[in-house]
């Protein structure tokens, strides 16, 4: 098949798992073309099979902000046209749904046969798409798809209760690369940050607010207070790293804490990791806790959205009230001092996290294409 994949470049979960099912849709020799407005942050190597189109946006006096989603529609219509796609598959609602079925309009019977499939991903739903300025919109748009998918049921049953939407919902959950997510020797960087065996805590985030990044360090601190010699080592960046590094001074455990900022191979940290924190006000799926899990690193989060669906209470972590720092910082305390328990959780997690392998997961996406190209064209019939 051609397939179009629409995405946003950036860090977060959407930019993430819609490059690497781009890259191994194209594995399975698929040709692939991925539309955004800069290079994705995962499509870091040459592949055969996919091709990047930046969408491009020239600016004019008259638009205070370039109208990206016209841009977008405009690159969606040609790459429909000229490269003959079986498949617009958009990653986030917001405008990327709304773009593609203005694209679709533009070419009307000669995109008739392409099914436009949108999946959330959690804020487009949860924040974006829930402003009143937005809902109309996205009400109609995901109406519009021929497929919708939700990356977990927490945030299908979201979305049906924020939005007026008469179309199925498919639950396709994110995955993960067990290859390359596994635990790996990497004792000579466990030994330079940690030369005494301290135990290491990481966090991995984009440092938003609702990731509650300074509510980590408050966990950490009360961890030290336990007399359990430890490092925090804070993977990302974003708005709340000033607020996380004047909390780091405030309890004065700055030697303890690193700020390791965005790491391509994150991988490599969570190698060295023996626990996991995310307090997250907010998590549709949990992908990053899911990437800490298939390293074998024990997860403590709240219980909030669709992290249960991920981390098994008592099995591969904790899950606990948001914001109670002190049943995280007890659990953390029980694992870390627990030599048994940390190995029991560790091979529960990596086996939890082979329920997501990448491989299985695709599978499904490519019989949900299918799927829905099946359909379309017996409503064209």
């Amino acid at each position: 098949m051609n397939i179009g994949i629409v995405c946003y470049p950036t860090f977060g979960g959407s930019g993430v798992v819609a490059t690497e099912l781009a890259k191994e849709l194209a594995h399975r020799n698929h040709n692939v073309h991925i539309l955004s407005y800069d290079r994705p942050a995962r499509l870091d190597t040459f592949q055969t099979n996919i091709s990047y189109h930046e969408v491009n946006m020239n600016t004019y006096p008259l638009f205070e902000y370039p109208p990206y989603d016209l841009a977008l529609a405009n690159q969606m219509a040609n790459l429909i046209e000229y490269e003959k796609i079986d498949v617009l598959h958009v990653h986030y609602a917001v405008p990327h749904a709304t773009s593609a079925y203005l694209a679709k309009q533009i070419l009307g019977e000669k995109a008739a046969h392409v099914p436009l499939i949108t999946t959330l991903h959690g804020t487009d739903i949860t924040i974006v798409g829930s402003d009143p300025s937005y809902k109309s919109v996205v009400d109609f748009s995901i109406n519009q798809s021929d497929g919708v998918t939700a990356v977990s049921e927490f945030l299908r049953e979201e979305t049906y209760n924020r939005f007026d939407i008469r179309k199925k919902i498919e639950v396709i959950p994110n995955f993960i690369d067990l290859k390359r997510f596994k635990k790996s020797n990497k004792n000579h960087f466990k030994r330079a940050i940690c030369p005494n065996g301290e135990k290491v805590v990481v966090h991995v985030s984009n440092f938003r607010e609702v990731k509650r990044v300074p509510e980590v360090v408050n966990v950490f601190h009360r961890i030290l207070e336990n007399e359990i010699d430890a490092k925090l080592l804070l993977v990302g960046d974003g708005p709340d790293r000033q607020r996380a590094e004047k909390r780091c001074r405030e309890l004065g455990i700055c030697n303890h804490v690193r700020f390791l900022g965005k790491q391509d191979q994150v991988e490599e940290v969570l190698s060295i990791a023996d626990l996991f924190l995310i307090p997250s006000g907010s998590e549709t799926f949990g992908l990053a806790a899911l990437e800490a899990m298939s390293c074998s690193v024990p997860v403590i989060s709240s219980n909030i959205g669709g992290l249960p669906e991920v981390n098994v209470h008592g099995e591969t972590g904790y899950l606990c009230d948001l914001d109670d720092t002190d049943c995280m910082a007890n659990y953390a305390v029980d694992i870390l001092q627990d030599r048994s328990l940390h190995e029991q959780m560790a091979r529960n997690a990596r086996r939890q996290a082979e329920r997501f392998e990448m491989g299985k997961v695709v599978s499904i996406y490519e019989q949900y294409y299918e799927t829905c190209k099946e359909e379309l064209q017996k409503q064209m019939a």
